[in-house]
């Protein structure tokens, strides 16, 4: 049976507290996000912000108030130092069978992992090093154990995300590894610069224009 093709489901910025992430937001965007929920297995906590029908910008962070997790935090949080500067630094794409589209991804994305979040409940892939392949450019599969999509509770505040750029030294393995997951979505790959690192960068329509974060 085939897989349907897969969607962005959200795009993450990571920082070293939830305030230093939704400030670098709201300089970037002009709108701040709102308040999100904790993540008791990962030891993290998040804000929120729609981007747009169907699509929604997180920002995470490590929860200093929870306990350590027993596997590295996702999005490769323990990476990151007080000093760390917020960025968009991962992304997630939605799919309705993420089994056998993590089976048959190009590259390995860790293990699917059932979460919960107040009374959301969904599988995502979580690599067990705790950074995506790529340089972490590879995103993250997600599958809701939801009737309804939660981006569609969050009150739309005239953004849409209207692109994505991913920048890479190794555009075709990037190439590759989107083909695999039969990504249906306004994502672009370019070579990353001489000597520049992998980076992703979002192009958001707000009401005062559009805008670039990352």
């Amino acid at each position: 049976m085939a897989v349907a093709p897969t969607v962005i489901d959200h795009i993450v910025v990571t920082a070293s507290s939830l305030e230093a992430g939704a400030a670098y937001v709201s300089d970037c965007l002009g709108i701040a996000p709102l308040p999100g929920g904790e993540h008791a297995k990962m030891g993290t906590h998040n804000r929120l912000l729609r981007c747009g029908e169907n699509c929604y910008l997180e920002v995470i962070a490590v929860n200093p108030a929870a306990p350590a997790p027993t596997q590295p935090r996702w999005f490769g949080l323990d990476a990151l130092t007080p000093d760390s500067a917020a960025s968009l630094s991962a992304w997630v794409v939605r799919t309705t069978d993420i089994h056998t589209l993590a089976a048959g991804s190009a590259r390995p994305l860790g293990p699917v992992t059932a979460m919960q979040r107040a009374d959301l409940n969904w599988l995502i892939t979580i690599p067990e090093r705790g950074r995506s392949p790529l340089d972490g450019m590879a995103p993250a599969l997600i599958e809701w154990q939801t009737t309804e999509l939660p981006v569609l509770s969050m009150p739309d505040q005239g953004l849409s995300l209207e692109a994505l750029h991913i920048y890479h030294p190794e555009p075709q393995a990037v190439q590759a590894l989107l083909a695999s997951l039969q990504l249906n979505a306004p994502v672009s790959v370019f070579p990353a610069a001489q000597d520049s690192e992998p980076a992703l960068r979002a192009i958001i329509r707000t009401p005062a224009g559009i805008r670039a974060l990352g």
